[in-house]
């Protein structure tokens, strides 16, 4: 009995090891998530019941082992040097000529060199003795490290033991431990949630991870790691070059980035430089280069060691995302649900390409944790989403005169004090007929994913407001021609195609008009969602919160925003408005093909030629859904330029990617 437990326990440890190598490393599940959770579990049970039976490197020690008082040394037999820096071509041709010279060859010589990416993560090194996990430490100051074996192990795409036969004797696995773009915002929001301190950016994130006492902690956070290095080699096949040592890693069951390349001479190496920084905002992860090494092992051994960096190879370094910049002001901006937004207006700086000017503050809570003043110097950088933000305060450079930032109370544009519900990140003005919030609801009404009321923008309707000819969205339909042409910059043939636009909005489709109704979560897929559930305003309108909530895509959230909305008494008296203004939304377009049919598609990015609204009515003509996620059930991702984090979840997925132009070629 006891040896069909133990053969049972081996054999399950081998399962569930088999799906993590498959979902972590190669990114293609084989199971299901549950179906996984089960053999876990039932792992989990028949250890608990035979704690003698458990196999020392078990599976279910990645959930976390016990917490340590502190970390224990690590002195690695092979040291962890740093690389050299090079910031211009000129350095990467100084660099290869300095080779050559070592190596006696001529400048004409060509040198053979393997490029990979240059990870902004925490380098790692981990220890396997006779194929099995004994240690992970961190790289320390190269020589000493620190032990984090426990965290390490409950990284899932980490092998507890190298895969494959006749592992080597003793090898030092080295790589980096990161966070992807996705996960850290995830986690910032989680950390935000729980009113703890958020990271500045996902190295830092990383870093904090795996240095917990806890590993139950390390545990819970997304990590993964990629691994491109060896330091100690005993006992093992003899490798030739790096590409070879790369592959071998990869064989063992370690997760190795496909983004590299083997070149040939320094043009080589730039092109592949060039290409890499050129996707670099569009990669799950953050890098600040590529790493150029010379492919023979033996001509890196050839070479040596000059300080504490190898001869043969290089870090290739791309420009800084982050610069700093001095704070000239802080504003505050009402949105049109009175969301108040604090805004920090820098000192102009070019920020990976991008002047940037204004960086948002989000909340005062941020203020307050960040310390932010008018006068400070900051560090901004643009990560992968590319949009900008304040990393941290210079504090040696704050100025005498530099006082903390005092939070209005009252809202800047109505003057009437601000409200904070609990559990919100902002303060909010409740005054329905505040003009700020006038302006951008009616804005957003005549926007062009919404009601597309031509050349109504945002100063238009500004400038409408002032002079008191618009005070709702309704109000737009009942403008003349004589008023506005009274309105400096109004010509008589603009003022004729601005009516005429006005007009033409009135039947629009019903889920334009959900949109531009700008309730609050709702946004361009659920209005759409919502417009497909119910027959007409007037149904969505009387739909209870229970009816809502039997909307496929609408959680509790959603259905209480929307089943408020429309039950208070401004907002009612804006649809009968609305209706008697002779709004009267039409259906939206009918599937013209089924080729679609059965699938949703989810759109990200910026386009070459469709707008996003464009890309979705053509899912909708050919039978398709329209996600507004990346999950488990999406079909296919659609991506245009700067497609963030949903690209990101998609590759976790392993969900189809297609361009514009494939996607279009698919509908024919």
């Amino acid at each position: 009995m006891a040896g069909a437990i133990q053969k049972k326990i081996r054999e399950l440890s081998d399962e569930v090891e088999k799906h993590n190598y498959q979902y972590y490393v190669l990114d293609k599940p084989l199971i299901s998530d549950r179906e996984y959770d089960r053999l876990f579990k039932e792992l989990q049970e028949l250890e608990t019941a035979n704690p003698n039976d458990k196999q020392p490197n078990s599976p279910t020690e990645r959930v976390g082992g016990a917490p340590v008082d502190k970390f224990k040394k690590h002195t690695h037999r092979v040291s962890m040097l740093s690389l050299n820096n090079s910031y211009s071509a000129e350095e990467l041709q100084e660099f290869d000529a300095r080779v050559k010279r070592t190596l006696h060859q001529s400048p004409d010589d060509v040198i053979e060199y393997w490029c990979e990416l240059k990870f902004d993560g925490l380098s790692m090194s981990l220890t396997y003795e006779d194929g099995v996990l004994t240690s992970a430490s961190t790289r320390g100051d190269g020589a000493v490290g620190e032990v984090v074996t426990s965290n390490i192990k409950t990284l899932r795409s980490v092998p507890l033991q190298l895969r494959g036969k006749n592992p080597p004797k003793l090898v030092e696995v080295r790589g980096e431990v990161i966070l992807s773009h996705a996960d850290f915002k995830k986690l910032n929001a989680a950390r935000e949630s729980a009113g703890d301190e958020l990271f500045a950016n996902p190295r830092n994130a990383a870093a904090g991870s795996v240095r917990q006492l806890d590993p139950a902690i390390t545990a819970a956070r997304p990590l993964t790691a990629f691994w491109y290095g060896l330091g100690a080699y005993e006992g093992g096949e003899r490798l030739a070059t790096q590409a070879e040592l790369v592959q071998k890693i990869r064989d063992w069951g370690f997760r190795v980035s496909d983004e590299h390349a083997l070149c040939k001479g320094t043009q080589a190496v730039e092109k592949f430089y060039t290409s890499i920084l050129n996707k670099r905002e569009r990669l799950p992860f953050d890098i600040d280069g590529i790493v150029v090494k010379v492919n023979s092992l033996r001509l890196q051994e050839e070479l040596g060691f000059v300080a504490r960096a190898p001869r043969s190879m290089l870090a290739f370094k791309y420009p800084a995302r982050q610069e700093t910049s001095t704070i000239e002001e802080i504003i505050v901006q009402v949105g049109r649900t009175g969301a108040i937004t604090p805004v920090a207006i820098l000192k102009p700086v070019q920020v990976g390409g991008v002047t940037v000017t204004r960086v948002t503050l989000h909340n005062p809570q941020e203020i307050a944790r960040k310390d932010v003043r008018v006068g400070d110097r900051v560090i901004v950088q643009r990560a992968g989403d590319v949009i900008p933000e304040i990393v941290a305060v210079v504090l040696e450079a704050r100025p005498s005169s530099a006082k903390p930032y005092k939070f209005p109370v009252e809202c800047p544009s109505c003057g009437k004090k601000l409200k904070q519900e609990e559990g919100e990140a902002v303060p909010r003005c409740v005054n329905p007929v505040c003009d700020a919030q006038v302006k951008e609801a009616i804005a957003h009404y005549a926007s062009k994913d919404a009601m597309d009321i031509d050349g109504m923008g945002y100063k238009i309707v500004e400038y409408l407001v002032d002079n008191k000819l618009i005070d709702t969205p309704a109000a737009l339909y009942h403008l003349k021609a004589a008023p506005l042409l009274e309105l400096e910059g109004f010509g008589e043939k603009s003022v004729n195609n601005l009516l005429a636009s006005v007009e033409a909005s009135k039947t629009r489709t019903l889920q334009r008009l959900v949109f531009g109704l700008g309730i609050r979560h709702v946004g361009e897929t659920l209005a759409r969602v919502l417009a497909n559930r119910f027959n007409g305003l007037e149904a969505l309108a009387k739909a209870s919160e229970e009816e809502l909530l039997e909307v496929h895509e609408v959680g509790s959230e959603v259905a209480r925003s929307v089943a408020e909305w429309f039950a208070q008494p401004r907002h009612q008296k804006l649809i009968k408005e609305l209706v008697k203004a002779g709004v009267k939304p039409q259906e939206g377009p009918r599937p013209v093909s089924g080729k679609l049919r059965g699938q949703t598609i989810v759109v990200t990015g910026t386009l070459p030629t469709l707008s996003r609204s464009e890309a979705h009515a053509l899912i909708e003509a050919n039978g398709g859904a329209v996600g507004s996620g990346v999950t488990k059930k999406t079909s296919f991702l659609v991506v245009g330029e700067d497609a963030g984090s949903k690209l990101d979840k998609a590759k976790t997925l392993n969900i189809p990617v297609k361009s514009e132009e494939e996607f279009l070629e698919l509908i024919g």
